[in-house]
């Protein structure tokens, strides 16, 4: 699992695997939703409306945990035989499956989690690019019954367990890499008697067996989560497609799949988007930092992070796939699932804001949390909770039935108020929900909302580069990898120039004084400069970071409410190395 790796060495995956603009991936995947439902209503219902799934990664990798003769690996484990992790050769790497025995596997505990996390459905890693099937595959022996002392198929304990507790069921199946069987993407060059292996011997012995394997022998599926197509002809993707469609008809295909063919576009690993995505979409994440098992890797969400990542994910448009990653053992880290099903609870007290709900109309996260949308109601997830009584909401036109807080034994009925374009509601001082707290807003139609960029009078706000109007630089969107698989994203400006600005239009409803900073990387010193337009000008030197850190810059005016474009420059230092993430608006009390 690793965002767009193609059957390629390392070094040239960024010059090979371009990434498409967004705009052309719009233009892609834009009517897949009612092209879906006119194919056929049962595909990708719980896709479309519950949201949330589970994904798992686990296979013989999970029983290393990232340790391999003392030595730790840090990085995603499902990658640890890679010459980029622990470089294992292909022999020794397949000999762990005589002692694979993961004895504490239990299909019924995980299905629960799911269940218990508000989960809809669960896809699982059938075979990873290590070429290990964790199901019984009569196509080739290296899988966990044949050549393992568990000598059980846990994927049918794991289907059977979906369908007791009605959640959706899928695989996960690397159809171009296969790094132990010859021929296959990244894998051996020949087979075991020195003869040359084409990518035909690997397609036509392993993959296609394997998928019709996996597609006719666990009942119903809901999906097949095809990963790094690479090079992958065309030819033989539109192969695999048909027996999926010809063995699961209800099935959903990834859009990793290929060449544009799957159903709905998926996101790189680890990105939630900042702005609304066209489309059918979703964003597959994990609960750590590591995909499979890591002995180390004790860096868990918290429900609270959880549920701000999944109510990002549908308040922009799209499904949250989260995962956990099994022990070698079969068990599960006892401080991912506390922290499923904390947020779980949360989700069993306000379905409403998840399943089956629609884009915000701001099209972006507010500086007090998210926005999501069910016919004409507004379900405002209140994460940071204003001190001040008051929650600000910009932009809003339609007019305002109700608005109550959700409880969990009670719902509060609250007053609001109009003023220069914002709705302003009042609400008790101390929140009712120690996660997110939920306003229900009633409206008397469709939401019409400007989704206007509104500087909030109490809170923080964070404007992030990529809603920018950019001049004389270059904004664009950046992958880089923490530790090896652990990717991170960031749309920023970059490449300044004399004369180059970022500029947003803002809206301020309490006028006054704000203490504006910077999040930007960069090399040594550098000068910014921020301006109103036809108004206030301040600037500031500060060092910088390789990495992505926040400077304040100084006081900033807006005289009165109203309108107002803003500015950032990058004056002085190596401005063509400065890397703009994002301004803050900070209220001076």
């Amino acid at each position: 699992m690793t965002y767009k790796l193609a059957a390629i060495p390392l070094i040239a995956l960024l010059a090979t695997t371009a990434i498409v603009p967004a705009q052309e991936m719009d233009k892609m995947w834009g009517t897949s939703v009612v092209k879906l439902r006119a194919e056929n209503a049962k595909r990708g219902q719980l896709f479309a409306d519950g949201n949330y799934a589970m994904f798992i990664h686990w296979g013989l990798y999970s029983q290393l945990a990232n340790k391999v003769n003392g030595k730790t690996y840090y990085g995603i484990g499902e990658w640890i035989m890679n010459k980029n992790m622990a470089n294992i050769p292909v022999a020794e790497y397949k000999s762990l499956a005589k002692t694979f025995n993961p004895v504490k596997f239990d299909a019924m505990k995980i299905a629960q989690v799911a269940k218990d996390a508000g989960m809809k459905y669960i896809i699982i890693t059938s075979k990873h690019h290590d070429g290990f099937a964790m199901y019984h595959s009569k196509a080739n022996a290296f899988n966990i019954v044949d050549a393992t002392p568990f000598k059980r198929d846990p994927m049918k304990d794991l289907a059977t367990a979906c369908r007791k507790l009605g959640l959706g069921f899928g695989f996960y199946y690397s159809h171009n890499q296969d790094w132990t069987f010859p021929g296959g993407g990244n894998g051996p060059k020949t087979d075991e008697q020195g003869n040359p292996a084409t990518f035909d011997d690997y397609f036509e012995k392993k993959c296609l067996p394997q998928i019709k394997e996996i597609t006719s022998q666990y009942g119903p599926i809901e999906l097949v989560w095809f990963d790094t197509p690479g090079r992958m002809p065309k030819k033989y993707v539109e192969e695999l497609i048909s027996v999926v469609r010809k063995n699961q008809p209800n099935a959903l295909i990834s859009g990793r799949a290929g060449h544009g063919l799957g159903d709905y576009r998926t996101l790189g690993d680890m990105e939630i988007p900042r702005q609304n995505v066209a489309g059918l979409w979703e964003s597959v994440d994990t609960t750590n930092d590591s995909w499979a098992y890591a002995w180390y890797d004790e860096y868990w969400k918290t429900p609270k992070e959880i549920l701000r990542r999944l109510i990002s994910c549908v308040g922009r448009g799209g499904t949250y796939m989260l995962n956990i990653g099994p022990r070698g053992d079969g068990s599960v880290p006892e401080r991912a699932t506390r922290s499923l099903r904390h947020a779980g609870e949360w989700i069993r007290r306000y379905p409403q804001v998840v399943y089956a709900a629609d884009a915000s109309p701001w099209k972006h996260a507010l500086p007090w949390g998210d926005v999501t949308v069910k016919d004409n109601k507004l379900f405002l997830s209140v994460f940071e909770w204003p001190t001040s009584g008051k929650l600000y909401l910009p932009g809003l036109r339609s007019k305002i039935i109700s608005a109550q807080l959700l409880g969990d034994k009670q719902t509060t009925a609250i007053t609001h108020q109009q003023s220069n374009g914002w709705t302003i509601f009042q609400l008790p001082p101390v929140a009712p929900e120690k996660l997110a707290s939920v306003i229900e807003v009633s409206l008397d139609g469709h939401p019409n909302v400007d989704p206007t960029l509104g500087i909030d009078p109490s809170i923080k706000t964070d404007v992030l580069a990529e809603l920018a109007q950019v001049k004389g630089a270059k904004l664009a969107q950046k992958h880089w990898m923490e530790k090896f698989g652990e990717w991170k994203c960031v749309h920023r400006v970059h490449h300044w120039t004399p004369g180059s600005k970022a500029t947003w239009e803002v809206d301020v409803i309490i006028p006054g004084d704000y203490n504006v900073s910077l999040t930007y990387s960069g090399e040594g010193r550098l000068v910014w400069g921020v301006d109103i337009k036809g108004g206030e000008h301040i600037q500031n030197q500060q060092n910088s970071s390789h990495n992505y850190q926040t400077f304040p810059i100084g006081w900033l005016n807006f005289p009165k409410p109203g309108r107002y474009h803003v500015s950032v420059s990058c004056l002085k230092g190596n401005t063509e190395a400065a890397s703009l993430k994002a301004i803050q608006f900070t209220p001076i009390p």
